[in-house]
């Protein structure tokens, strides 16, 4: 099984820390997908993470096998350019049916191409009279 020449890999460490610190953040019932643009034209990048809360090492093992085969047939379309992707599973990921878990993946892509970047600043909240008569901001 192997991924598909469109579809990279996340491999190190850094990049897992900066889609988790500056990321888009959409969670699922069977896992949390972090969404991180790069800024470049470069394809999609993924990385997954199961942690040991999640179970033995069959069982989070299974997991990761479960969101790579959902990524590798659902996200090859959906997935944006130059951006980098973290899916954080869950103890549902084990047992969720597998279409199931395709259909949240996707919706998971629509939803973080949505949303703003957590780096983004928002607007300014407006000015509001106290009642001295005074504006706070």
């Amino acid at each position: 099984m192997t991924d598909a020449p469109s579809l990279r890999r996340l491999v190190r460490r850094a990049d897992f820390v900066a889609c988790s610190k500056k990321g888009r953040r959409v969670p699922t019932a069977a896992f949390v997908l972090q969404e991180r643009p790069r800024g470049d034209d470069a394809p999609p990048r993924f990385g997954f993470t199961v942690t040991k809360k999640t179970g033995g090492a069959v069982e989070r093992n299974r997991m990761r096998r479960r969101l790579k085969e959902a990524v590798r047939l659902s996200a090859a379309g959906r997935a944006r350019s130059g951006s980098d992707y973290v899916l954080i599973a869950s103890r549902a990921a084990l047992t969720r049916p597998f279409e199931t878990l395709q259909v949240d993946l996707e919706e998971a892509l629509q939803r973080a191409g949505r949303q703003r970047p957590r780096d983004v600043p928002r607007s300014p909240a407006p000015e509001t009279p106290t009642a001295s008569g005074r504006t706070d901001g």
